[in-house]
């Protein structure tokens, strides 16, 4: 077990239907433990099981849901 933690800097994030979109779909992925969008900081802080769940696979989660990860 991998535990990691990275803070992504996420553009086009402006409400709480943003936070909870972000929130709801990385947390969807297997791995994941933990999810907190921040607007005042536009960052999006995840932690994960780096043995099951990619820092690639992340980002592209956020890019499907409509937000850019910069």
């Amino acid at each position: 077990m991998a535990n990691e933690t990275k803070v992504l800097n996420v553009e086009g994030m402006s409400c709480m239907h943003c936070v909870a979109a972000v929130k709801e779909s990385v947390g969807a992925l297997p791995g994941v433990t933990k999810v907190e969008p921040d607007l005042a900081s536009k960052t999006v802080k995840v932690e994960f099981d780096g043995d099951q769940v990619k820092l690639d696979d992340i980002k592209e989660k956020i890019q499907d849901a409509g937000y850019e990860v910069v």
